[in-house]
């Protein structure tokens, strides 16, 4: 019995990590606030997209990789130039991984999305 219990504490433990990583990967549509993350968050050294999404009444940022996509949507969408907390709210569809304990998103589309 008293074996029975940590094995139980760590079965449920995996199958609780792997549900959370089950989306990893595979694609993803992402609804938020637009920022920079060198301009309006002071996070980088060099521009790069951020979409900051209520998910559970928290705020979680996803990084967007430097593709063509995310550099066109760049200016044009007004990534760069909002500033902190009031940025435009873009759609982005892509595939999410996270890495260095970031979400990053390879964007395949991003839009615009009217208030």
């Amino acid at each position: 019995m008293r074996k029975l219990i940590p094995m139980l504490a760590v079965a449920v433990l995996s199958v609780g990590l792997s549900a959370a990583f089950a989306a990893e990967g595979q694609d993803v549509t992402i609804t938020g606030m637009a920022q920079c993350a060198k301009c309006a968050l002071k996070e980088t050294q060099s521009c790069q997209n951020v979409v900051i999404a209520k998910e559970d009444g928290k705020s979680v940022k996803y990084y967007l990789e430097q593709n063509d996509v995310s550099k066109a949507a760049h200016q044009k969408l007004g990534f760069c130039t909002a500033p902190k907390d009031d940025g435009p709210t873009v759609k982005v569809t892509g595939s999410c991984v996270k890495k260095d304990d970031k979400l990053v998103v390879t964007p395949t589309k991003i839009e615009a999305v009217e208030d």
